[in-house]
């Protein structure tokens, strides 16, 4: 929790944001060509792993049951 905080500080720090801003402007005033010209290549990288950590590698739903319930409630089912 201790280092939860820390990192929470670190980004609502003004000089942070100062920073930040003067690199975007930086790499977007001098290095713009570069950049749109990986962009292709980027959205060729991103894709893959967009689907692997949005659907989380589909590992079989194991906390949920055909109809949507949880499988926890599975042995309320005997009872009604």
């Amino acid at each position: 929790m201790n280092k939860e905080k820390e990192s929470n500080i670190f980004w609502k720090h003004p000089f942070t944001w100062v920073c930040l801003f003067g690199i975007g402007y930086w790499l977007y005033s001098y290095h713009l060509e570069h950049a749109l010209g990986v962009l292709p290549y980027a959205i060729l990288i991103l894709c893959p792993l967009m689907h692997i950590f949005m659907h989380h590698g589909h590992g079989g739903y194991s906390g949920h049951s055909e109809d949507g319930r949880d499988r926890k409630d599975k042995g309320d089912e005997n009872a009604r």
